[in-house]
């Protein structure tokens, strides 16, 4: 007696390989066999709000959109941790035209339970401490927006890292550090300067 449940795959299997044989090729340009896939080039994977990465200079991410007209904006990007490493903030910083009193723009998101008048300070290596107040909140979180000088960017360009502190407002006798990295500042900086 033939046993049907070994007999049944086995002669699924013959018909699929003289239906398909695998020394089939296909010489189509993209070098792929006749049914199998060898891939496609998938474009930079993009983020939530459809920007895309467009490249990565040290601890900042160089991320863009592409108008209609397919002009590229591109800002600086980096998530900001407190000390326990924990993902509390971001800050996108963006080349400003010249003639104005600031060289760049940023924005700071912070979460929503943060104290406002106690605003935002920054300090690039323990020094320079600047405080910043809050323009507005939303659902998702609330917002410094910073004018950075030419002294400023100077400064992220030879420090090492920056420190952006926030009050909690369960806890306004303590301030929360979030860590900026300025490795790649200078070229990331360079990389989302408009073209002249």
């Amino acid at each position: 007696m033939i046993n049907l449940i070994k007999t049944v795959p086995l002669l699924l299997l013959a018909t699929s390989l003289m239906a398909n044989p695998i020394h089939a090729q296909d010489t189509s340009q993209t070098g792929a066999t006749s049914d199998l896939s060898v891939g496609v080039p998938v474009a930079a994977e993009k983020t939530r709000d459809g920007a895309y990465v467009r490249e990565q200079h040290g601890a900042w991410d160089v991320r863009c959109l592409t108008s209609d007209d397919a002009t590229e904006n591109c800002q600086l990007y980096q998530l900001l941790k407190d000390e326990e490493g924990n993902s509390v903030a971001e800050m996108t910083l963006f080349a400003l035209p010249e003639g104005q009193a600031a060289l760049a723009g940023a924005t700071i998101a912070t979460p929503l339970e943060t104290l406002l008048t106690a605003q935002l300070t920054m300090s690039v290596d323990g020094k320079n401490t600047k405080r910043y107040p809050f323009s507005y909140c939303s659902v998702q979180g609330c917002y410094a927006r910073v004018g950075l000088r030419s002294e400023d960017i100077e400064a992220f360009r030879k420090g090492n890292a920056a420190t952006i502190a926030i009050v909690p407002v369960v806890a306004p006798d303590q301030v929360v550090n979030l860590k900026l990295s300025l490795s790649g500042f200078t070229s990331g900086f360079a990389a989302i300067q408009p073209a002249k």
